[in-house]
């Protein structure tokens, strides 16, 4: 089963800055709420997003888009077996949703995410 881009985000150390930025150069609407903010560039169909800041020694520059999977587990095996590499997760998200960044052979950073 062929499984779509469904999500993208934007590391950061300073969100309102950040924001500020984006919401400047393409006019993109962005609400804050605590260490993230979400994205909506505006544009129907459009892939949503959102800017995060992690944790002082987690990553905050970096870009990452999310593949959508009902079988994360399995796909998280598939890319063990096919020489990449687990990074972080499985991690359950407060709205019921779970996610996984992997490296692939390449040494590209995604994320898998379970839909809602």
């Amino acid at each position: 089963m062929k499984k779509a881009v469904v999500h993208f985000e934007i590391g950061c150390s300073d969100i309102p800055k950040t924001a500020d930025f984006y919401k400047k150069v393409f006019n993109w609407e962005i609400n804050a709420s605590g260490n993230s903010a979400s994205i909506d560039t505006g544009r129907e169909g459009a892939i949503p997003g959102h800017l995060t800041k992690l944790g002082e020694d987690e990553p905050q520059k970096y870009v990452n888009i999310y593949i959508e999977t009902d079988t994360l587990e399995e796909d998280l095996r598939q890319v063990e077996t096919n020489g990449g590499k687990l990074l972080i997760g499985p991690i359950k998200l407060p709205d019921g949703r779970s996610f996984a960044w992997f490296e692939d052979v390449a040494g590209n950073t995604l994320g898998l995410i379970t839909p809602n």
